[in-house]
């Protein structure tokens, strides 16, 4: 990794520059997602119409889209915000779909209850069904972090810097050590965008482990009964 420690200072700059290339389409793309997916769920014949709107946004090869970006919104075609607004795009498509199966998945009896005990729409959304969608969003979100993550680095193509650069600057140099240094630290990024998901997901869904936790009791309980033990 002779590559690596010689050109420290460089590719900690092409990292940070992933990272937040990476993280602002990943909150746009759920935060976006979370009233389309909430009229996807609530109005059935609205449903079809979104989700396929989103599935054809997310076939845009991405290529084409990062260079469409400055015709689109205005934007210089080195700007940062080219990669940003095509893989919110991207981000959404993937939610939408995932937010409106989430909040499709709570119980209608549950839902019924919040509003025999006085609670508004509103107040019915945030302390019942998104909680209890928390866990099947959690699941797409990570899906959609792996997959903003790697293609950040289509972004390098357009000559916006992040990791992405040291595919293009070691193919072009035939340098195998360079690509595999990018290759590595995109995994890297991948990894700890995961990890801090799940650690979110523990600390805002705590419910979660308790159910997995009685889950597993009862299998074990089922299992002793089984083989009499």
């Amino acid at each position: 990794m002779s590559f690596l420690w010689s050109n420290l200072g460089q590719v900690w700059n092409l990292t940070v520059t992933h990272v937040w290339l990476a993280a602002l389409p990943i909150v746009i793309g759920f935060v976006v997602s979370l009233p389309i997916g909430w009229v996807a769920n609530r109005f059935r014949w609205s449903r079809g119409v979104l989700l396929t709107i989103g599935g054809i946004l997310y076939t845009i090869p991405s290529l084409p889209l990062f260079f469409a970006m400055p015709a689109l919104i205005g934007t210089q075609i080195l700007s940062p915000l080219n990669v940003v607004v095509a893989l919110s795009i991207y981000a959404l498509a993937l939610m939408v779909r995932t937010t409106a199966d989430a909040l499709g998945s709570v119980p209608g009896d549950v839902l019924q209850s919040a509003t025999a005990v006085g609670f508004s729409a509103w107040r019915r959304f945030w302390s019942v069904e998104l909680p209890l969608a928390g866990p099947v969003l959690l699941a797409g979100l990570r899906v959609v972090s792996v997959s903003t993550v790697s293609l950040v680095s289509v972004g390098a193509l357009l000559g916006v810097p992040n990791l992405g650069y040291l595919f293009t600057d070691g193919l072009n140099r035939s340098y195998t050590e360079e690509v595999l240094v990018g290759i590595i630290l995109i995994m890297v990024v991948a990894l700890v965008f995961d990890l801090i998901l799940v650690g979110l997901g523990r600390v805002l869904l705590p419910w979660t482990r308790s159910s997995r936790r009685a889950g597993r009791l009862s299998r074990r309980a089922a299992m002793r009964a089984v083989t009499g033990a």
